[in-house]
């Protein structure tokens, strides 16, 4: 009878060990399928320090008429992802920054898409920053019902993310979505339209700008532009387009003054340049990147929200608002390569996801973290100059 005994604990023992086994060996597959960055990003939602920053969420922005939402992409890359709820509509706007991004732009999303669809997504451009979201190996293309989507009708790009992105995308509309290019909505051709009506008093207005048609050696050019309208109010979005576009873009297009712009190309020191801001006055900007990272240059002053671009913003606003900073250091050439930034410590939360809620009453800026003008942070007052508009002011 012992035997017995022991001869099913040792089976059991050996049933228990082969489930360990395979559950370890379906982790491994995981994260070499999905990558690890991804992986380490699903970590970082569950139990890292930040969790609560990254996804926690105004109580005061549901009952809004119009609500958009730039959602922190939980690193300190500069990437766009736009979240915009326009009554039952829900759309998204780019999901940068990084393929280990999605869970986090997932996260933040399943507070209010809670039917799983998306009625309009808009990839502006081909970067990395703006659609890595879209192709990864499980995309926002995989989570959600896209019905509508809207994309760049140039690009430059054959990299593996835009391969990617293209593929996913045309699965997308295999499943029954539909796809035009901001052109098309443009002069309305294919079932396009240049104007959708998101709610019943909500519309978008697809803008027309030359590289839609012409080529450019910046890809940040191919930008699709539009602009939303609430009743009398107007929300302008640039993706990343650069002087020229933006030229082109107030050449083209009747340009109201708007209440919100969303700096073009995360606050570079080469997009929100006069011409546009002459004619749009911005009452509020909003910027998607973190602040201080030197993903792109070794000079403080233009890293992202540049010195230049602040300085311009100046003349109109002094309601800049921005996710997340990091602290880096200057790091002279010594072994025949570039200089640099190097990032010093962790990332840390400015006004963390930012919400432009506009109701019948009101325009409201909610933080996650908090609602503190970027030119009231620590940040700014230890890598940037007070225009004289802001000490003007104060």
């Amino acid at each position: 009878m012992a035997t017995k005994r022991n001869r099913k604990a040792k089976i059991a023992v050996a049933i228990t060990l082969a489930v360990i086994l395979i559950i370890l060996a379906v982790a491994v597959w995981y994260v070499y399928k999905y990558e690890n960055e991804l992986f380490m990003t699903y970590y970082n939602a569950l139990f890292g320090d930040d969790k609560n920053e990254q996804n926690e969420i105004p109580s005061t922005i549901i009952e809004g008429d119009l609500s958009i939402h730039f959602i922190d992409m939980g690193n300190e890359w500069a990437g766009d992802c736009v979240y915009i709820k326009a009554g039952d509509t829900d759309m998204l706007v780019d999901a940068g920054s990084r393929a280990g991004s999605v869970p986090t732009i997932r996260a933040y999303l399943d507070n209010y898409v809670t039917d799983g669809v998306l009625e309009y997504v808009i990839a502006t451009h081909a970067d990395r920053d703006h659609i890595a979201g879209f192709a990864a190996s499980t995309s926002i293309f995989d989570i959600y019902e896209c019905e509508t989507i809207i994309d760049f009708p140039r690009t430059d790009k054959d990299t593996a993310t835009y391969e990617d992105y293209v593929a996913n995308r045309d699965a997308e509309v295999e499943a029954g979505a539909v796809h035009y290019t901001a052109l098309e909505c443009y002069k309305e051709e294919n079932g396009a339209k240049r104007v959708w009506n998101l709610s019943e008093d909500v519309t978008m207005t697809i803008l027309y700008q030359e590289f839609y048609e012409n080529s450019s050696p910046d890809e940040n050019n191919y930008s699709v532009c539009f602009i939303l309208t609430h009743g009398e109010r107007h929300f302008l979005f640039t993706g990343d387009l650069e002087k020229e576009g933006e030229e082109s873009l107030v050449e083209e297009n009747n340009l109201p003054e708007v209440v919100l712009f969303k700096a073009g190309h995360h606050g570079s020191p080469t997009s929100s340049n006069d011409a546009l801001l002459s004619v749009i006055k911005p009452q509020i900007v909003c910027v998607c990147c973190c602040a201080g990272c030197g993903e792109y240059t070794a000079n403080n002053a233009n890293t992202f929200p540049s010195q230049a671009m602040i300085d311009r913003v100046a003349k109109y606003t002094d309601r800049v608002y921005v996710l997340c900073a990091i602290d880096t250091v200057f790091v002279p050439d010594t072994d025949g390569k570039d200089d640099k930034l190097e990032s010093v410590g962790e990332r840390y939360m400015l006004n963390g996801n930012i919400v432009v809620d506009s109701t019948e009453a009101e325009v409201k800026v909610t933080g996650s973290n908090n609602n503190t003008l970027l030119k009231d942070t620590e940040w700014f007052k230890k890598y940037r100059e007070t225009p004289p508009e802001w000490e003007a002011a104060a």
